[in-house]
């Protein structure tokens, strides 16, 4: 049976699939969202160690990704209680405010939707998932992680900080892309615009297909 519900996962291109659920901000639906970005990540469960370090992590990114008009909301198969305590542990204990709401998902419903948990590791916790949503509440990045690995902080902001430069810009980012490291020219789709791209100017043609500039 856990199986059978877990044999859908959203993919990237798919509109989010809709909710609404107790956090600890109140009742939350994803329409709540809808026209500013959302990082929604499920963690295994409340007070344990690699989880307080991430919630430390998202905190920390916070203000940036606020700046980018992108909101944090959590999740873990934990109560509204679990949740309230945790977080006032981290908040006494590590000396850092946790900004973002948190979902209580004790009957898996968002968890389920979303396919956040991997019956292979297991079937009570939700392992470590990464969606990114955007404004008009698509799926536009996933990432999973083990439960024993924590999340890169660094990666999870180039990410966002790509997808909207591509949106901008109608470009590519290459592998290990940074803010001002030149992007990819999208390559040409005819044999006349490959003619083309060869003498264009402002680029830089490696080859038709390889193309990179830097972004004004």
């Amino acid at each position: 049976m856990m199986e059978e519900m877990c044999a859908y996962f959203p993919r990237i291109g798919d509109p989010a699939p809709p909710f609404e659920a107790e956090t600890t901000h109140g009742v939350l639906k994803l329409e709540d969202y809808k026209g500013s970005w959302l990082i929604l990540f499920s963690h295994p469960a409340d007070f344990t160690p690699v989880c307080t370090t991430e919630f430390i992590g998202f905190a920390q990114i916070e203000p940036q990704l606020k700046e980018m008009n992108c909101k944090l909301l959590g999740l873990s198969i934990d109560s509204v209680f679990s949740h309230i305590a945790w977080v006032r542990n981290i908040e006494e204990n590590f000396k850092i405010k946790i900004p973002f709401p948190v979902i209580a998902d004790l009957d898996k419903d968002v968890a389920m939707k979303y396919g956040m948990i991997m019956p292979g590791e297991s079937t009570t916790v939700a392992t470590r998932c990464v969606f990114v949503i955007d404004p008009e509440q698509i799926i536009r990045a996933i990432i999973y992680y083990p439960l024993t690995t924590g999340r890169n902080m660094d990666e999870i902001l180039r990410l966002m900080i790509a997808l909207q430069t591509t949106d901008k810009y109608g470009i590519a980012t290459p592998a290990n892309w940074r803010p001002g490291d030149k992007v990819i020219v999208p390559p040409p789709r005819t044999q006349q615009m490959a003619e083309k791209r060869l003498k264009e100017k402002g680029i830089e043609v490696t080859q038709w297909y390889f193309s990179k500039k830097k972004l004004k």
